[in-house]
């Protein structure tokens, strides 16, 4: 069913997309251009292969404004209530163990959970919006009425971790500048956090031993990522002429945060991406494969699966049966979910990858980032996806659905299929390294 309506509505995005309300010369989007810009705006990617603010009407970027919204609150609510539903398709005794562990997810219907959900972006959209409008109109050249909606469309995309810009070079404009590049960050931050770690910060902010066992494991390795991001991205290009090498120091700082936390899901640049060097591209497409996390805007395989798999690599290197961590053991279930999504995902990402390197002449590194970034659902780009063949557009389009949906989908599933088999067979070892 969640597919079903992703793909619906991704299909009526599309279609009015290709209308001539939709474009300024009247004729409407190819179908291919279209359906590309119809699926990275309902899947928050942010990828393009049309100029948003020259190519689109009015009527053309409300569309894509809607699609961004939509997508971004439904995948955000949609998680939360296929996580209610995993949980209490258990037994009591589970239901009450999570219940104590974290009350503000499982607890309210979901009238309550739909209404917090809108709260969140209604006020972390509005508050983004009042930062950077007034900015827009002191410091650059837009009348008033162009800062309001540069704000507003900007303030969307960066809480919803789109990515997608009415600027054909993005961020690049606002190089340096510290009092629009950190509201939009700290916005795309909170929006991939994901909605069950947004509510227990809001209500457990000064008491770390009361925070559930997800939210201490996303927000340690959130911290760990990010904080790693942008010392390596930063580090890696602060003498490259190309992108912070030739800025003050204090923008090289701004635009190394910058930079170093949008692969993490938020999809705007405020450097060249395609003049980056080989290592750089290479860091921030780690980055862009493990997203940001659950239940919000971001997409890749999320910190908290990363977590598990790092966590179960370090008690089988400890000798440990079991796998331990902040005072609590993680089910085995969880761990086949995590160990099955992340073998599942990198193994699209390397067959698109394998597909499209066979029908291009772009580089092994140029397409693993488009690839990845579409995945991921981040947006960022070295600049081939507009001159890719349709066909190829339509891979990567199929590609952030199944990086959108897919991995709920698919642990939901895992979720509800597992059950105990009720006879066991003769242990055999293969040989193992």
């Amino acid at each position: 069913m969640f597919l079903l309506i992703f793909v619906s509505v991704d299909l009526i995005g599309a279609l009015l997309l290709t209308t001539p309300l939709a474009t300024v010369d009247g004729r409407g989007l190819p179908f291919h251009e279209a359906f590309f810009t119809a699926t990275s705006a309902l899947a928050v990617c942010g990828l393009s292969v049309v100029s948003l603010g020259r190519e689109l009407s009015g009527f053309g970027q409300g569309v894509v404004l809607a699609l961004v919204q939509g997508g971004g609150m439904g995948i955000m609510t949609l998680a939360s209530l296929l996580g209610t539903a995993v949980i209490h398709r258990f037994g009591l005794r589970m239901q009450l163990t999570v219940q104590a562990e974290v009350r503000t997810l499982w607890v309210g219907d979901v009238r309550e959970l739909v209404g917090r959900v809108l709260t969140i972006f209604l006020v972390l959209q509005g508050l983004t919006f009042v930062l950077i409008t007034p900015r827009m109109w002191s410091a650059y050249d837009l009348t008033l009425p162009q800062a309001l909606y540069s704000g507003f469309f900007h303030s969307i995309m960066a809480f919803n971790n789109a990515g997608l810009s009415l600027y054909d070079e993005s961020f690049t404009r606002f190089s340096g500048d510290g009092f629009i590049l950190f509201p939009v960050a700290f916005a795309m931050i909170l929006g991939g956090i994901g909605f069950p770690v947004l509510i227990e910060l809001r209500r457990r902010l000064g008491r770390l031993h009361r925070w559930s066992l997800h939210t201490k494991l996303t927000v340690t390795t959130t911290g760990i990522l990010f904080a790693a991001g942008v010392l390596l991205i930063t580090a890696m290009e602060w003498s490259n002429p190309n992108t912070l090498g030739g800025l003050h120091w204090w923008a090289r700082i701004t635009d190394g945060f910058f930079t170093g936390v949008m692969p993490r899901s938020g999809g705007f640049n405020a450097v060249p991406i395609g003049e980056m060097q080989d290592s750089t591209l290479l860091v921030t497409i780690m980055l862009m494969f493990v997203g940001n996390g659950s239940a919000g805007t971001a997409g890749g395989i999320k910190v908290a699966t990363l977590a598990v798999i790092f966590l179960v690599v370090r008690a089988e290197v400890r000798a440990h049966d079991q796998v331990h961590v902040f005072g609590r053991q993680l089910p085995t279930e969880v761990v086949r979910q995590s160990l099955s999504l992340a073998f599942l995902s990198a193994t699209a990402v390397a067959g698109t990858t394998l597909l499209m390197l066979w029908a291009t002449d772009f580089t092994l590194l140029q397409v693993l980032f488009e690839v990845v970034s579409a995945f991921g659902v981040v947006g960022l780009s070295v600049g081939i996806t507009p001159d890719l063949a349709a066909w190829n557009q339509y891979l990567l389009a199929i590609l952030m659905v199944a990086g959108r949906v897919g991995p709920i989908t698919f642990v939901t599933a895992l979720a509800f299929r597992d059950r105990q088999r009720r006879y066991t067979l003769a242990e055999a070892r293969p040989i193992i390294g």
